[in-house]
């Protein structure tokens, strides 16, 4: 397909070329300047990591958490477990999950699903990668010091509310991709390690789960911004393969089962096939880029387990 080429700075605010049912842009235009939008924030992206390497220390403590006197807690209880399960369920059988997306030891899996006219599909990745820890990678999922890291889109970060340290209520501002609409969403992020009792090989495991939420301070579809629901994991296992020295484990031992799974509401109006096509391009890169940006930050320090 084609870029569209803006010949003057109307069709920037003409509601005519914007998100909406009424916009004049067809699908495919519609996906060629998302697309557009895409690839300059990819450039952007790939300046920055070249001009700063972020490197920060940090720590959740896996003990049992304060966060349970909140009155949030029933809900971040309830909804990590679930999604824990969900996680650890297979994709075959009548489940109706579609491999869309593979490479290497990656593999993407989704449901076409839509409420309202909207597309949510559930969207299910399983990644495996070498020379991190479960802990590491679910810290740098959580910790906000490293979300602009590897959160391509992100334009703004706000900590609405410090629950606990290992539970924190986000607000994220996300870069306007013309002709779509800008995006932001607010939800609590829970991490945690949890026991085990299905895979004896796994040396530990962890999840972090983001789900939407309110609160009164930051309202819905206000600031020009189209509020995104979200419900989000990801959960890591560690497998330790014997060292060749056994009293020292290397990097070179350790290998993390990744399995990361998500639906997303995007709010707002743009055409199921567009969403669909930007899905399919952007969640593989996401994935590898965030792994990638894992393997990087963790590769001269001490092993966390």
């Amino acid at each position: 397909m084609g870029k569209i080429k803006l010949r003057n700075s109307f069709l920037l605010t003409s509601h005519k070329h914007s998100e909406g049912p009424h916009s004049a842009l067809c699908d495919e235009e519609f996906y060629d300047a998302v697309e557009t939008g895409l690839d300059k924030i990819d450039e952007d992206n790939q300046m920055r990591d070249r001009l700063k390497r972020k490197s920060v220390s940090i720590s959740v403590d896996s003990t049992i958490t304060p966060a349970v006197n909140h009155k949030l807690w029933p809900e971040i209880e309830k909804v990590t477990m679930q999604q824990l399960h969900y996680a650890r369920l297979g994709v075959g059988g009548a489940g109706g999950w579609q491999l869309f997306a593979e490479d290497g030891d990656m593999r993407m899996y989704r449901r076409e699903e839509e409420a309202d006219g909207l597309v949510v599909d559930p969207l299910k990745a399983c990644h495996v990668v070498k020379g991190v820890t479960a802990r590491e990678v679910c810290q740098i999922f959580f910790s906000p010091e490293y979300r602009s890291g590897w959160e391509t889109t992100l334009e703004d970060m706000t900590i609405a509310e410090t629950i606990s340290n290992d539970t924190l209520v986000f607000l994220q501002t996300h870069k306007r991709i013309w002709p779509a609409s800008q995006r932001d969403a607010l939800f609590w992020s829970h991490i945690r390690s949890v026991p085990d009792d299905q895979d004896p090989d796994a040396s530990d495991l962890w999840i972090v789960c983001n789900h939407s939420t309110e609160h009164p301070q930051y309202p819905p579809n206000s600031n020009k911004c189209v509020r995104v629901y979200l419900t989000v994991c990801i959960v890591c296992q560690t497998f330790v393969d014997p060292p060749k020295d056994p009293n020292k484990i290397s990097r070179d031992d350790i290998t993390c089962k990744i399995t990361y799974c998500s639906v997303v509401n995007p709010g707002g109006w743009a055409p199921a096939s567009v969403l669909r096509a930007v899905y399919k391009r952007e969640y593989p890169k996401f994935l590898k880029r965030f792994t990638s940006f894992c393997i990087e930050q963790c590769k001269d320090k001490p092993i966390l387990f």
